[in-house]
Parts: structure tokens; C-alpha cells; sequence
């Protein structure tokens, strides 16, 4: 299928409004629409928040009467099914446009090419396939949950130039800048769920929530669309402080324990507003896979793992992390200092864990490194 210049040129600006939902929408997919009639834009659209208006109808209320024989770039296949707001195939459909080109089919089973064939029955040029890569990354979290029934998981580390972490007493603040920091906070504020293990909240009892205004936050235009991702701790035997900070924060916070763990106290907890969830174990720890599939069922597109280097570690190992987000501080701390990640096994080169770069990025004073695992190191316990 050939795209004119001009398709791709339309396409792109689908693509950026799609980008405007970036903090808002979960557990809706991100999408953009244009309208084009007569070579041009005459409406467009982005959804901002689950239960509003799909970008579709939000950019046919623009366009008017304008939209009757257009063509509506989508960075999303149009809904076919009545969900909390009615399928924009068929809004598409009655407002008269004559072509729609979708940059990706949706691979959630209510949609799933049903959107495409619906135009196309009702006389419409449906086409996809337009600057799908690009699409793809606008969604990486709903569309891992749709296809593979698990979200996509983020890792972040901060580290100085030798790979250390905290100085050998613990002492770790700060490794990195308030500009690296704040990139933090947007990793957050796009993230469905933050995970974090026990022994994080024990030694820094963190907030765990989104810190910066809403007005800072591109897309947000509300302060109320600014959602608290769900604060999730893994802490196999229940070990969680009744006056941790998170627990009296807006916002939800899950335990995720073992199956033996003290009964009473997750009764503690429950009474505090927590939820708590029960794991098989494997080794001794917690079924991370599992885990991912559990907040799956909960509509968690995006995880983000802010951990000590033992749960990264563990996470790495277990082959369930798609993105290493790493913010790398220009000083030396020893070798005396921790190290990034705990990766017991890992003895030959032939054990290691193989990354590659996904990007880089100056972000203040500090590099800000974005790499993906190839493969999971063969030595490891």
C-alpha cells in the first residue's frame, strides 16, 4: 500500500496529538485524529481521559459539516464497540468521510479490525499501516497488555559515573540532579502502577506519587486529569509499616505478599484503605510474572519499577523488564559504595546481561540512558 507525502505529513500530526494524552488516558489507549478535506485540516482531536470523547468525535464536532467527504487520519483503529462512549466507526460513518487511514489495527479483541470492516461496508477506503512503528510507541503499555495480557515494564536507576548507587552506609541523596528528578516524576506520571519492594519503604518510607503540578505536565489541561498511579509493594511476608507515608496519601496502594503471610495484618493493612494481594512464590520470592498479570486484570498499561538493586536485579533476571531507564550523575563514589543491580550467578561473560541502546540524553547536569534487554543472563539464580 503506497502513502502520499501528504498522508505521512497528516499522519505525524495525528501522531503528536496522540501525545498529548500521555498522562491522562490510562486505561485508554493514546490516540489522535485529523481531519483533511481538500488537502486541509478542517478538525482534529485527541482523547484526553478515559470516559470523555474519543479523538474521532472530538475532531468531527470540529470539523462540522467540513467532515462530509474528508479523510480521517487516525493513529489508532476507530472503535467499533459501545463501551462508555459510542463506537467512532460508526460516528465516522454518519458524519459522511470518505477515507480513513489508520496508522495500526487495535489488538484489543473488541476492536481488532472490526472498526476498519465496518467502514469498509459502508463504502468507506479503510487503510492502515501508515507510520506504525511511531504508533507503537505511543502505546507501548496497551498494546502489551492486549496482546500478551501484561503491561510493559519500566526500570529506573540513578547512578554516578562507576556505577554506584549509595554510599556503603546507604546514604543516596542525591545521586543525581533536581532537573533528572523531575524527568522522574513525568516517568511517573505516565506510568499506570510504581513497584517497589519492602525493603525501600523499611529504609526511605517514599511517597511513591506524582509530585509535580499539573500545569507542568504537557496535555494536562486539569488538575483533576492528574491521576495518582497505583503505588504497588512487594513484601512477601508482610512487613509493611501501618504508618508508612503512602498509606495516607490520595491515591491507591496494593501489598503484595506471600500466601503464608500473617493473616492479621493484612487485615491491618485492609483497615488503613491498602489493598492486599496474595502470590505463589517461587524460590522464595514472589512470582513476578504472576504479578504482571494480576495488574494486567487491574488495566495497567505501564509499570514502573523504582527499587533497590535487589528487586531490580531480581526483575532483570526474571526477563520481565522491556525498558532500563538509567540517569547516569558525572562524580565517582568508590569502590567502596553499592553497586547498580544484584545479579547473583553472574560469573563468565558469557552470564551477562545483554542490553541495547535505545537512546540518550542530557537531562540537567546527569545522562539520561534509555536501553532494552536482549537477553536474560543464562547464570543467574
Amino acid at each position: 500500500m503506497t502513502f502520499s507525502a501528504d498522508d505521512h505529513r497528516f499522519m505525524a500530526r495525528a501522531l503528536r496529538l496522540a501525545e498529548r494524552g500521555l498522562f491522562t488516558t490510562d486505561p485508554n489507549p493514546r490516540v489522535g485524529c485529523v481531519l483533511v478535506r481538500n488537502g486541509e485540516i478542517v478538525g482534529e482531536g485527541w482523547h484526553r481521559r478515559a470516559g470523555e470523547a474519543h479523538a474521532e468525535r472530538l475532531a468531527l464536532a470540529a470539523a462540522g459539516d467540513a467532515a462530509t467527504g474528508a479523510t480521517a487520519y487516525v493513529s489508532l483503529e476507530p472503535c467499533s464497540h459501545h463501551g462508555r462512549t459510542p463506537p467512532c466507526a460508526k460516528g465516522l460513518i454518519e458524519a459522511g468521510v470518505a477515507r480513513v487511514v489508520a496508522a495500526m489495527t487495535d489488538p484489543n479483541p473488541l476492536v481488532a479490525g472490526r472498526g476498519l470492516a465496518m467502514l469498509r461496508e459502508a463504502g468507506i477506503v479503510a487503510e492502515h499501516g501508515l507510520l506504525a512503528a511511531d504508533a507503537e510507541s505511543v502505546n507501548p503499555g496497551f498494546l502489551r497488555r492486549m496482546r500478551d495480557g501484561r503491561p510493559h515494564v519500566r526500570c529506573k536507576l540513578a547512578m554516578s559515573l562507576d556505577g554506584r548507587t549509595a554510599m556503603a552506609s546507604g546514604e543516596s541523596k542525591w545521586i543525581t540532579s533536581e532537573a533528572a528528578r523531575a524527568d522522574v516524576q513525568r516517568l511517573r506520571a505516565r506510568s499506570s502502577a510504581i513497584v517497589t519492594g519492602i525493603e525501600t519503604v523499611l529504609a526511605d518510607d517514599p511517597s511513591m506519587n506524582v509530585r509535580l503540578p499539573a500545569d507542568e505536565l504537557p496535555g494536562v489541561e486539569h488538575a483533576e486529569y492528574l491521576r495518582q498511579p497505583l503505588r504497588v509493594v512487594l513484601d512477601t511476608r508482610l512487613r509493611m509499616p501501618p504508618r508508612a507515608r503512602m498509606l495516607s496519601l490520595p491515591g491507591q496502594t496494593l501489598v503484595v505478599c506471600g500466601e503464608s503471610a500473617p493473616q492479621a495484618i493484612e487485615n491491618e493493612l485492609r483497615d488503613l484503605g491498602a489493598d492486599v494481594l496474595r502470590l505463589p512464590q517461587l524460590g522464595g520470592r514472589l512470582d513476578l510474572d504472576q504479578l504482571l498479570m494480576q495488574l494486567a486484570r487491574r488495566e495497567v498499561n505501564e509499570v514502573l519499577i523504582e527499587s533497590g538493586r535487589t528487586l531490580a536485579g531480581s526483575a532483570l533476571s526474571a526477563g520481565i523488564v522491556d525498558e532500563l531507564i538509567v540517569y547516569m550523575a558525572p562524580h565517582l563514589m568508590g569502590d567502596a559504595a553499592r553497586g547498580l543491580v544484584r545479579l547473583p550467578g553472574v560469573e563468565r561473560m558469557a552470564d551477562r546481561l545483554d542490553l541495547e541502546f535505545g537512546g540518550a540524553r542530557q537531562v540537567g547536569s546527569d545522562l539520561r540512558l534509555a536501553l532494552r534487554c536482549k537477553t536474560v543472563p543464562t547464570g543467574v539464580d
